[in-house]
């Protein structure tokens, strides 16, 4: 696996800054954003030289660009902000190429108008489930398109919460274009040790052949975000169970701040190369 952190960890500005920053925290892949060239994440549009620059600034660091984050709310509960949303995701898919990139992260979405990070009861329904699949074939059509891929994550808050209900969503869509995220922090809140075993294997064994990328951040205790190796998720049985599985994509980390970059990569090269040994 190839170890890498969200670009946006860091403050610098400017493709080849940002990128450098990443290679000397002791990373050597990278989940761009727009934001760290001072563009909103989702931008209106991207000038050929300024996604050229996140090219040029991968080959002088030896930074890869696995992935450009690309996410808004899909199932938005107003039509036309969902309307921005994909308008504003073929700008960015226009532009992957040129930044040597072929996978967008999305954001499968909540009914909730004002986060698109937190749970509403309605996305259990199949009004939400519906809308997600109209939205989800015209960012496939944007995909084939500039010959792309498409990341989705399960996570507890959007409509797609589990792994089960990405399964079945990869099955209604049937695209080749479509991959999965996988982070095992969002496949539970407050369980038990055994559980969070059980929600990771169940997640790579019904989604193994899809899985594009994975993230690495963890959870406390009491269900609240934490840096990688800081909290209760069992990284070595997680990235043990990925290799089982024959993954072999970046994991790239996240929900940590730039200070502590370093030190999560140190830790999550040695549970890498201990899995090398098993």
């Amino acid at each position: 696996m190839q170890l890498g952190i969200f670009a946006k960890t860091f403050a610098a500005t400017e493709a080849l800054p940002v990128l450098r920053a990443v290679a000397d925290a002791g990373y050597a892949a990278a989940q761009f954003n727009m934001a760290c060239l001072g563009l909103p994440s989702m931008p209106d549009s991207i000038e050929p030289g300024t996604a050229r620059s996140v090219a040029v600034a991968s080959g002088k660091t030896g930074v890869s660009i696995a992935a450009v984050s690309g996410t808004y709310n899909m199932i938005h509960p107003d039509r036309t902000v969902r309307d921005q949303g994909l308008a504003r995701l073929e700008v960015l898919a226009a532009s992957c190429a040129g930044m040597g990139t072929r996978l967008i992260t999305l954001c499968t979405g909540t009914r909730d108008a004002q986060d698109q990070w937190r749970w509403h009861p309605d996305n259990a329904g199949e009004a939400a489930w519906t809308d997600l699949r109209i939205e989800m074939e015209a960012a496939i059509a944007i995909a084939e398109r500039f010959d792309i891929e498409l990341g989705i994550e399960p996570e507890l808050a959007n409509v797609v919460s589990s792994a089960r209900a990405a399964r079945r969503l990869l099955d209604e869509m049937n695209s080749k274009r479509l991959r999965i995220v996988l982070d095992p922090a969002n496949l539970f809140e407050v369980t038990d040790s055994a559980e969070r075993h059980r929600l990771i294997d169940e997640a790579v064994g019904l989604l193994a052949a899809e899985i594009g990328m994975a993230h690495a951040k963890d959870r406390n205790a009491d269900g609240s975000f934490a840096a990688a190796g800081q909290g209760v998720v069992d990284f070595p049985h997680f990235i043990g169970r990925l290799k089982a599985a024959g993954f072999d994509g970046p994991l790239i980390t996240h929900g940590l701040t730039e200070v502590e970059a370093p030190g999560v990569g140190a830790f999550l090269r040695s549970v890498l190369e201990a899995s090398d040994d098993t």
